[in-house]
Order: structure tokens, then sequence, then C-alpha cells
């Protein structure tokens, strides 16, 4: 056993499902620390003796050690990455996605936890659904924070038992998928929740000005016959939950916010000292409308693909701060549903295991965005929305973290990512960087090249 054991610590080794390796006694050596306090032009060594950061020194070139030995020379190791918008389907579409096939998904991309989105089936609007979800992954390598229904089966008439949840375990509300149509609702949700210090996270558009749309309307759609979806759907729900979030002093979070409207809305709010935040995914800051022309599937998303000026405003919102979060809004389907027609195939796209390589293609390459923003929108941020404390790389505190290789080009297969479903737009493309290790819970996992 002793020998297996050892074995399991040669670094490189090829891990698969969940082998995952208890972090007895690991040097990360001469690594990159992207967390306040440290200089990015330093190196460091971090000692992870049980779990624990037991220690962190300047560099010392070869020295003796008993333990795993981690080269991070010209890696990157930030505190674990949280992507608070993600669509495991569990309960109820296990055969897109489970608990742990997307944890392991989001492993593989640099994540260290996750916000599981309500819309499972069954919904997860009570606590049994809640317990349920956090005994599937307790002592995981991944953490999961689930996040719970505004209103009863997401229908938008009744709210759920709000402090039932929050003591079952739940971290936010979302009807995520769709609005709450029903601002008395939405009002009194907003007031219950001040109760808890958690946020209500809204899908902000207007069903009625979407029917029949398939795609963001405007001169792409026309020009191919599809079902448009306005932008003004999106900005009128914003600035109706702005308003009540101003009214009730509530915690308000906009969904994958992705207007150029909504940008400006929020920007106002917070200026007029609302209490909103907002979050982006890459796909709405990466690619335009004009990809829909392919009439691949992989393109449909909700919120929609958008023109250049929203893509533009989104990206600005990034960099002025308007936009606190980024996240991916994982959304697995199978290949049954989403190989279909257009106007026939469902929304959404898997998003965990190209993140990190998008953003730093669209963001970080270009000088818009710094590494140590990207914690900020990545790790810091959304823990604080979340009312939770944020990982730090610190002398004992718990190894949470995410070991990045900027310089790493890889290309997108969709064949080989540990996610259950293969619906991403971004199959055969190079990206410039990819996550090389995670730690969380006292185990780690070397992600495959």
């Amino acid at each position: 056993m002793k020998k297996k054991l050892q074995k399991s610590h040669v670094i490189g080794e090829k891990m698969s499902g969940d082998k995952f390796i208890k972090s007895k006694n690991v040097l990360l050596k001469n690594a990159t620390i992207i967390e306040n306090g440290y200089s990015e032009k330093e190196k460091w060594d971090i000692f992870v003796v049980n779990g624990k950061i037991d220690t962190i020194s300047p560099a010392k070139g070869s020295q003796p050690f008993s333990g795993t030995v981690l080269d991070c020379t010209g890696k990157l190791v930030f505190p674990g990455l949280i992507d608070m918008h993600v669509h495991f389907r569990e309960p109820g579409r296990e055969d897109e996605e489970t608990l742990k096939s997307g944890a392991l998904s989001g492993i593989a991309g640099g994540f260290t936890a996750g916000c599981t989105m309500p819309n499972t089936n069954p919904v997860t609007d009570n606590r049994e659904i809640v317990e349920f979800i956090l005994e599937e992954m307790k002592n995981h390598l991944f953490s999961v924070f689930p996040i719970a229904a505004i209103t009863k089966d997401q229908q938008g008439e009744k709210l759920v038992e709000m402090a039932e949840l929050v003591d079952a375990g739940a971290v936010a509300f979302s009807d995520d998928g769709k609005s709450v149509a029903n601002s008395l609702l939405l009002r009194r949700a907003l007031e219950y929740s001040k109760m808890f210090n958690v946020p209500i996270i809204e899908h902000c558009e207007d069903a009625n000005l979407v029917v029949g749309g398939d795609m963001h309307e405007g001169f792409v759609s026309s020009n191919l016959g599809l079902g448009g979806m306005p932008a003004i759907a999106e900005d009128v729900i914003v600035a109706r939950d702005l308003m009540l979030a101003e009214y009730t002093g509530g915690k308000i979070h906009i969904a994958h916010i992705s207007t150029k409207g909504s940008v400006e809305l929020v920007r106002r709010a917070k200026d007029k000292g609302v209490d909103v935040t907002a979050e982006a995914t890459p796909h709405h800051f990466t690619l335009t409308d004009e990809a829909v022309r392919s009439f691949d599937s992989n393109y449909k998303m909700n919120p929609p693909l958008r023109s250049e000026e929203h893509v533009e405003a989104v990206i600005q919102g990034l960099k002025d701060g308007t936009i606190d979060a980024i996240v991916t809004d994982h959304a697995p389907h199978s290949i049954e549903e989403k190989d279909a027609e257009f106007s026939a195939a469902p929304f959404g796209i898997t998003g965990l295991e190209t993140a990190l390589g998008l953003i730093a293609r669209q963001l970080v390459n270009p000088g818009i965005l710094t590494w140590q923003d990207i914690v900020q929108k990545m790790c810091k941020n959304p823990y604080q929305i979340l009312g939770m404390e944020a990982p730090q790389i610190k002398v004992g505190e718990v190894a949470n973290l995410s070991v990045i290789d900027p310089a790493g080009e890889w290309e997108v297969d969709k064949f080989k990512m540990k996610s259950r479903s293969r619906n991403t737009p971004f199959h055969g493309w190079k990206l410039p960087a990819r996550a090389v290790a995670v730690f969380n819970n006292g185990l780690y996992y070397l992600v495959d090249d």
C-alpha cells in the first residue's frame, strides 16, 4: 500500500475520474503568487502539509525535500477560483451532467468550487435537494455551494421557504432561466433575503419580448430569418430590478449581463449606492451574433450572443469594475437535443474547461485586465457577493489553490473534455492558457495535458 501511494505522487502522472491525491507533504516550487501582498516579480516556495499552507518562503533553488515537488516555474498560483454560475443537472438529467462529472470539468478548468443553479428536476426549492447536493459532494476536492430557487418549482407564483433553505446550506436564490415576473414577489424576496445576507440572482429577461426568439435581434437575425431576442428585453428587467433593490435595500446580482444598456444601468445604480453586483461570461465577451451565421446550435445561448457594440460594453464594464465577476454559465446538453436545427435546439453551452483560456486570449493578453484582476473577479468578488470567506494564500490557511500556466497553449478538443456533454462552440480553438493543478479540501489534482 505504501509503495502504491508513493507512485501516485509522481508529478505528471495522468489522472482520471476521481483519483485525487492527498496533499500530505507537497512543495510548489518557484511559483509566482497572484495574491495581495506578493510581488509578481518574485518567486516563492509554498509548502503544503496535511492540506494546509505550512510555509511560504522566497524560492531557494535546489533543496532537500521529503515529499512531492511540483515545479511551478513560469506558473501562476491563485487562491482557489470559484464559478458562481454552473448547471450540473443533478438531480434529474444525469445523462447531461452529474455533480461529480461537473466537478471534474471544473477542476480541469482550474476551479476549486462552483455554485449550482436550481433548475434541476425536481427543482432545488426544498431542504432535501440542497442537503442531497451537499451530501453527494461531501469531502470532494471540488466544493459545491447550492443556489436555491426564488419561487416554488420556479413557477413565479409562491416564494420558497428561504430561512429553511439557508439553514440547509443554500448560498443564494435564483430562478435562473427566467426572471421573476411578479414585481411584488421579487420585492418580498429581496426583503427576506436581507435577513440572511444572501443575494437574489436574477436572469433578466422580459419573457413577452422574446417569444419565438432564437438569437439577438438585429441585422444578422433579420438576414438569417431567425426570431430575435432584443437587447431591450434584458434592459427593462434590469431597470426594474435595480429600482426594487434600491427601494428595499436588498442585495441584487445581475446574472450573465450581455447588453450595453444593462451595463450602463448597473453602472449608474452603483454610483447611487444601490447594492448591486453583476457577472459576465467568456462567450459574451468573445463571440458576436455573427457566429450564428453558421447555424451551429452550439452558438445558441440565453442571453444570446449580441452584436459588437454590446460585446465592447461588456468588456468595458469588466475593465472599469461595473461587472464584478466572471462566470461560465456552464450549461451541458445531450448530443441528441443539441444536434438539431437551430430553432429546435436548447439554449446553452459548456464553459468550465475553456474559461481561463478565453479570459487570457480576450482580456489578459490584450492588456485589458491583469491576472490580479482575474483573481478579483473569479475568487475575491464572488465569495464576497455570496457573503463567504474567500480563500487566501497565507500560512495557516487551508491550501485552496489554482495553479495556472499562462503560456500553456492548447487546442480545445470537445471529445477529451471531462464534462459529460460536448456542446462547446470552441472546439478546435487554440487557447493560450490552461490549468495545471488544483488544491482543496486536503486533496490535489494534476490536470491532464
